[in-house]
């Protein structure tokens, strides 16, 4: 394998210039070398290596740096330190925007890794007892994505004009069972199941935890349009991007039937591989996205 791989484990501490350097150095210096940052979770890892191998045939080296933070990536991009990053979806990508005053944006889609509500404690939404503790993610986008799974669970009420990526705590209209939230990270979904009596997590992150998915599992997103899009998981770039050509060996790296048969097999196809979003129609699907269509 060609690929250069990097590990960093403490990037919310690096300002971008010390990432940059860590890394392959400023962006375009090369135009057969990509420069990306990859969030280390498999199934952003792996998929990176695949293409990785893929785009070597080609003639082009992915030089990736693997990282555990969620805010750098999208930051060294947008400076222009590194050309590409894989590790976020939609919905995180849009209020990452708005919150730092960035222009990053997809390029296309690889993967839709649904969520669900699960417990350890519970084996039905009837039996969720007045006064649970709910685990929600911390994050903006996802903690609505979990709001939303409750209201479709009729656990709660919302306010059904407001997108799912903007609902808070806020637009809860009723709370019934008087449902106690805490908030995590996003990637401790599966860990706190033990301390809670019902938490939103990702389907992965709840098998790869070791739990059974079927046995833990007491509602499941549904997958619909508007909610299936914001939280489609992408590679994106900044406001230099790629070259055309750059743009098209990726695209056909992470769109291979190699990177879809990954998915396919992985923890028995708990991930869908999603190829909707490609260089022909991001523009216009994420202008309708921004603009609160999607």
């Amino acid at each position: 394998m060609n690929a250069r791989r990097r590990l960093l484990t403490s990037t919310a501490a690096l300002p971008a210039a010390a990432l940059a350097a860590t890394g392959c150095g400023l962006a375009g210096e090369d135009e057969t070398v990509i420069s990306i940052v990859v969030t280390e979770s498999a199934p952003f890892q792996e998929p990176a290596e695949i293409a990785a191998d893929l785009l070597e045939e080609q003639g082009y080296e992915l030089d990736v740096t693997y990282v555990t933070d969620i805010n750098q990536p999208n930051q060294v991009v947008h400076s222009g330190e590194y050309e590409a990053n894989y590790f976020q979806h939609l919905a995180y990508l849009n209020n990452f925007n708005d919150s730092n005053d960035t222009a990053v944006e997809p390029l296309f889609s690889v993967y839709y890794a649904p969520s669900g509500l699960f417990s350890l404690h519970h084996d039905d939404l009837d039996d969720i007892p007045d006064g649970a503790e709910v685990n929600l993610p911390v994050d903006p986008s996802n903690n609505g994505r979990a709001l939303q799974l409750l209201a479709d669970a009729d656990l709660i009420e919302i306010d059904e004009d407001v997108p799912v990526i903007d609902l808070t705590q806020n637009h809860i209209t009723d709370n019934p069972k008087d449902l106690q939230f805490v908030e995590t990270d996003q990637q401790s979904g599966a860990q706190v199941l033990p301390d809670v009596d019902l938490g939103f997590a990702f389907v992965r992150l709840v098998a790869e935890a070791g739990y059974e998915v079927d046995q833990t599992l007491v509602h499941l997103e549904d997958g619909r349009d508007e909610v299936r899009t914001p939280f489609t998981c992408v590679v994106a770039v900044g406001p230099d991007g790629v070259t055309d050509e750059q743009a098209q060996a990726l695209q056909d790296a992470f769109h291979s039937p190699e990177v879809e048969e990954w998915f396919t097999e992985y923890q028995g196809g708990v991930i869908d591989f999603a190829d909707f979003i490609t260089l022909d129609n991001a523009e216009e699907t994420w202008n309708d996205f921004t603009d609160g269509e999607a």
